[in-house]
């Protein structure tokens, strides 16, 4: 006979498989027609705010892999935030002004072009990737206010940005200099420290003699009657391209220098170098005298190619590194260190040499070498101090160098006129810019907490903040300097804001199409109007004043201050830097409460990635093969601390976790089947032990996963989830249930009890994996029984859990140590299996040779034990009494396993001695036939 209409088997349309790229497109929109975002503000109206303020990407080209891990990152928190309760919102940004737009813009339509058609090239460029960007961050879940995000092109953002410069301005950080900043020959412009990064490059290193003018005080400052013969002092550089710049030299005041008798000369060096200079110069000698460093000062040395002096300046930047010679030539328009000693010894900035052009070449007038471009000069310099006689010794060295992040090709330090904040500019409470900064960094909360010694570092070290640029495409510097003084107008903090005025109107081009005597009228011809452009970390770094403010369309009524900045790594030197600096140097404060990095991608390899090497992951291609969430999935399970592997092998494995995920979740809807919580749903009090235990576990669970999100460990939320769907669900309650939901009543207490359990552990799972799992959640929200919110993300944390008290006779102590028992038992049951004594777990009956205290603790269930062990049947034995039987990892349990002697019930697989006794249903137990629809109903109390 076939009882199978008789059992409550599974049912749900849950798919088992997700076919996420199919469906993810359609979930994307449906969000978009109910207005998520705007029902999340609606809900969370009036709840504590929590704001992440969006670091911009850059308005070029498609996202890759690192793009994809910040917006997750970023939604994860966003979402589990909203999820905590929070009035979370995401107003996503883009940073549109800048080189790479402009580069891009004259390779497709040309040089030369008119500055202002050049300017509404950039912007309708810029405006059309941020669309196609924008797309991919939809089509990966990220929920945010995508129909109002903020450009920095926006004419509001110009106009925001303009002010902020005008109250660094009033607050006096910001001034006019001529100082060595970061120079790109092909950007033609300045590059902030951010825009600097360092690869391999080829020099020459070569030493240069420089002969002594000033005999008679070199001789004295060595002790010496008088120095007898020619001398010089030796110099090691891999800047060959600086010597026709060279003024000065520099020794460390504590250094002992020696002076070497080489044959037809003297050379001087330090004195701990004299035996590596010799061999490197090929030359025998041996020092005649020694003098400190200090006693050398101002003494004057011959330019080896040009007739001038270089006097001899004190400098404890020197060091004496092996392959140096002690003593450091001084360019000062070509290096900071330099630029400053010559400065504190009274150079003025007009006596300061300075021959190399914005494009990397000579001016025409430098003897010699005008006209050549610097690289292409080394070795003709080289060659020139051959001739006279002044070359030491010259080797090609390869070495770390200073390149620029988007062409790839060295820069260099050059002195320009420039604009700059001052970090040592003291504010009005007298403190300066950098120790604001310093106290801000104290007070700011990282994650990891590596980043603070990072960053603090960072600040402690760097120089002035250059903050203009030679570009059309950006922010302008609204400033008029007067033509004969140089100095700012009298007024300018109060043009600024007229300026800010007519941009906030018609845009950036309001400026640079402003005629002077539109706003000084009769002074005009007095004033000269300024065209650098602001830094584009300048337009980022003071977002958190034009964006964030209450009187923006987006900003909050939270003051300057948002809760989170969530980046790369990279960004220590890059976007928080520079929001700090600003922030602090307008409001005394940091804009953020707490940052958090994340590393770059990899390989599985941990190599960079690259086209060339053919390891790039595409999002696009992931998501069209795998669905956005297993790069969710994949993002939240990677520790974002450090190196973010990933690769095919690595998503086909994240995909594996995500089965296991989406199949638990399965389980848990099928087995809802006719059950109706509002009608349904059985008291926690009055559930069966096993539910209640299940039930206490995802409370427990549910506070682990809210404090993980609230520090933003999403790894161990991950984990945690995966573990209980694999653990305490997949590896036990739903196991053990089964038998309870197939084969009791439809109705009766001990099916309702467990679906009450596994309605409530489903709606938490749900929310629990909403910030990750968005689209597979959104999918399980909508296939759980019950009145229904219109979207997962709109609910916040299941509060339908219960716990256990401390004090319940079946508490988490029970079920812990039942769960050893089982554990135990269950790998006895394999080796029989593997034995071929049974076939499967119910053909088994087990004796549980156990111990007065485990007996205690076993009998509370009565015959129910069996069900717990997934056997026919369980006898208790004394542990004194196991002779045969196998030992286990449990003190005071033996276990013996036995096929039973009894038929199988073929309704429940159950081996029972009844079957075969029951007139009409040979071929079932008792216990289904009680559970049959017209039966009285099995009476379950624990299992």
């Amino acid at each position: 006979m076939d009882y199978k209409h008789t059992l409550n088997l599974p049912e749900t349309d849950f798919p088992m498989r997700g076919m996420l790229p199919k469906r993810e497109p359609g979930r994307v929109s449906q969000w978009q027609d109910l207005g998520i975002y705007q029902r999340l503000r609606q809900a969370r109206a009036g709840k504590p705010l929590f704001v992440l303020h969006d670091g911009p990407p850059y308005a070029n080209g498609s996202i890759h892999i690192g793009h994809a891990v910040n917006k997750i990152l970023k939604d994860i928190v966003v979402k589990s935030k909203n999820l905590a309760g929070f009035d979370a919102p995401y107003v996503p940004g883009w940073d549109c002004h800048g080189l790479p737009i402009e580069h891009k813009v004259e390779t497709t339509h040309g040089k030369h072009l008119e500055p202002a058609h050049a300017r509404e090239l950039c912007r309708e460029y810029a405006s059309a990737q941020i669309e196609t960007q924008l797309t991919d961050f939809v089509r990966l879940g990220v929920v945010g206010d995508w129909d109002n995000p903020y450009r920095s092109m926006d004419y509001a953002n110009e106009a925001g940005e303009i002010r902020a410069l005008g109250a660094m301005v009033e607050a006096g950080y910001v001034f006019k200099g001529l100082k060595p900043v970061n120079w790109c020959f092909d950007c033609g412009s300045a590059l902030a420290e951010a825009e600097v990064e360092y690869a391999d490059k080829q020099s020459d290193a070569i030493d240069v003699a420089f002969p002594v003018e000033d005999d008679a005080g070199l001789a004295a400052a060595f002790g010496l009657s008088e120095l007898g013969k020619p001398a010089a002092v030796a110099i090691w550089t891999t800047t060959p391209w600086t010597i026709p710049a060279n003024q000065a030299l520099n020794v460390h005041p504590d250094f002992t220098y020696a002076l070497v008798d080489v044959g037809e000369r003297l050379l001087m060096v330090a004195e701990e170098l004299v035996e590596s200079c010799l061999e490197r110069f090929g030359l025998e000698g041996k020092a005649i005298a020694t003098a400190r460093g200090a006693s050398l000062e101002r003494i004057r040395f011959r330019h080896p190619l040009y007739a001038r002096s270089s006097p001899l300046y004190l400098a404890d930047y020197v060091e004496c590194e092996e392959g140096s010679t002690g003593i450091v030539h001084s360019s000062p328009a070509y290096g900071v260190d330099d630029f400053n000693t010559c400065r504190d010894y009274g150079m003025d900035f007009d006596d300061m040499l300075n021959p190399v052009q914005g494009n990397g070449v000579y001016a025409d007038d430098l003897e010699f070498f005008g006209g050549e471009m610097i690289w292409k000069a080394n070795p003709h310099i080289v060659d020139k101090l051959r001739e006279k006689g002044a070359l030491l010794a010259h080797i090609p060295i390869t070495h770390s160098y200073m390149h620029c992040w988007r062409h790839k090709t060295p820069v260099i330090y050059r002195a320009t006129a420039q604009w700059f904040v001052g970090m040592d500019l003291a504010g009005r409470d007298g403190k300066t810019l950098r120790e604001r900064a310093l106290e801000g960094v104290d007070a700011t909360r990282f994650t990891p907490s590596w980043g603070q010694a990072r960053l603090h570092a960072m600040i402690a070290n760097r120089p002035d903040w250059c903050i203009s640029r030679q570009r059309n495409w950006g922010v302008p510097l609204p400033l008029f300097l007067h033509r004969q003084t140089g100095e700012l107008h009298p007024r300018t903090v109060a043009l600024i804001e007229e300026a800010a005025k007519r941009v906030e109107q018609g845009g950036i081009d309001a400026w640079f199409n402003l005629e002077p005597a539109e706003l000084l009228g009769v002074e005009a011809d007095d004033y000269e109007k300024v065209t650098d452009t602001l830094d584009v970390w300048f337009d980022s770094g003071t977002t958190h004043r034009h964006v964030m403010r209450g009187s923006h369309p987006h900003g909050h009524e939270t003051g300057p201050r948002a809760d989170l900045y969530l980046e790369g790594s990279d960004q220590h030197r890059g976007w928080f830097h520079s929001s700090l600096l600003t922030g602090c140097a307008i409001d005394g404060q940091p804009p953020y409460r707490e940052l958090l990095t994340h590393g770059f991608t990899v390989d599985a390899k941990g190599r960079k990635m690259s086209k060339s090497t053919g390891n790039v992951v595409a999002p696009q291609q992931v998501m069209d093969k795998l669905g956005a969430d297993i790069l969710r999935l994949w993002v939240a399970s990677t520790d974002y601390s450090g190196e973010m592997a990933v690769s095919d092998e690595i998503l086909k494995r994240t995909a594996d976790v995500y089965r296991r995920i989406r199949n638990t979740s399965r389980f848990l809807l099928a087995n809802l089947t006719g059950f109706e919580p509002a009608a349904d749903a059985v008291p926690f009090a009055d559930m069966l032990a096993l539910d209640r235990w299940v039930v206490d576990r995802a409370a427990q669970l549910q506070a682990r996963i809210e404090t993980a999100y609230e520090e933003y460990r999403f790894l161990d939320v991950y984990q945690q989830v995966h573990n209980f769907c694999a653990g305490e669900l997949g590896g036990f309650y739903l196991d053990v249930i089964k038998d309870r939901q197939y084969t009791t009543q439809a109705d009766s207490l001990a099916r309702r009890s467990a679906q009450t359990a596994l309605y409530r552990v489903v709606e938490a799972l749900c929310r629990w994996v909403a910030p990750i799992l968005s689209f597979t959640a959104e999918e399980i929200h909508e296939h759980i029984p019950g009145e229904r919110g219109d979207s997962v993300l709109l609910e916040e944390y299941y509060a339908g859990l219960s716990t256990l008290d401390a004090d319940s006779e079946m508490g988490r102590a029970f079920w812990a140590e039942l769960l050893d028992v089982k554990n135990a038992v269950n790998k006895c049951l394999e080796d029989a299996r593997n034995a071929k004594i049974i076939k499967g777990s119910l053909a088994a009956e087990v004796t549980l040779y156990v111990d007065d205290a485990l007996h205690a603790t076993l009998a509370r269930l009565g015959d129910e034990l069996r069900f717990v062990m997934l056997t026919s049947e369980v006898h208790l034995r004394p542990l004194a009494k196991a002779e045969q039987a196998e030992a286990t990892d449990m003190d005071g349990l033996k276990v013996a396993v036995s096929a039973s002697p009894h038929a199988k019930c073929e309704r429940c697989w159950h081996h029972r001695p009844d079957v075969g006794s029951h007139p009409g249903h040979t071929d079932l137990c008792g216990r289904c036939i009680a559970n049959l629809p017209e039966g009285e109903g099995e009476i379950r109390r624990y299992a």
